[in-house]
């Protein structure tokens, strides 16, 4: 008997848009998008726009930028796209001008000189900002093509985990909460001939 169902083939797959996320599918080996979390802050006829927010790196921000003022924030790499520019998610919204908003109390980037004058005089802590170096890009209809490839599945994330920290198991707990079908994707093993 044959069965005719591929477990690995998303249910559905929900229309991608600013402030969903995309999970990579199971066999993705891809050293950015292996397991990985996308918050799409750009959708359009003009492509895609987004952040892993699953890949930390142990580095702080103070590190990176010269002279940039002393806060303990997160640094993640971003993306394949542009790896030595710094991008940045917050929830400050139109305290930083020219901010984009993405998702509930979501914003990506902003004017950066206003971004260190809240930093130097204390009113940002790590929890109000993400850093992400570099960022995800599609070209147009490239999405679309990885999607209908089944490379990615399209969810939903709140804005409270957006900002909070993230390491490679929440690429498994998010696609738990997405239903049986998931938990097959969520419990493969990154190297089957280990199992």
């Amino acid at each position: 008997m044959v069965l005719n169902y591929n477990f690995f083939e998303p249910d559905e797959n929900q229309e991608p848009q600013k402030g969903k996320v995309l999970l990579s599918e199971p066999f993705l080996l891809d050293n950015y998008f292996k397991r990985s979390i996308v918050l799409i802050t750009e959708y359009n006829e003009n492509g895609t726009i987004g952040f892993v927010l699953n890949k930390p790196v142990d580095v702080n921000i103070n590190e990176v930028v010269e002279n940039f003022p002393k806060i303990d924030a997160d640094v993640a790499l971003g993306g394949p796209v542009s790896t030595n520019s710094l991008h940045y998610l917050h929830t400050l919204g139109d305290i930083i001008p020219q901010s984009v908003h993405v998702l509930g109390n979501i914003y990506w980037g902003g004017d950066f000189e206003v971004v260190e004058r809240l930093i130097s005089s204390g009113n940002i802590d790590k929890g109000q900002i993400r850093f992400f170096l570099g960022y995800s890009g599609w070209s147009p209809n490239q999405l679309e093509d990885e999607l209908a490839e089944n490379a990615w599945v399209v969810g939903d994330i709140s804005p409270d985990e957006v900002m909070m920290p993230m390491n490679k198991h929440f690429w498994t707990k998010t696609l738990q909460r997405m239903g049986k079908k998931y938990e097959m994707w969520a419990n493969f093993p990154e190297n089957p001939e280990m199992n």
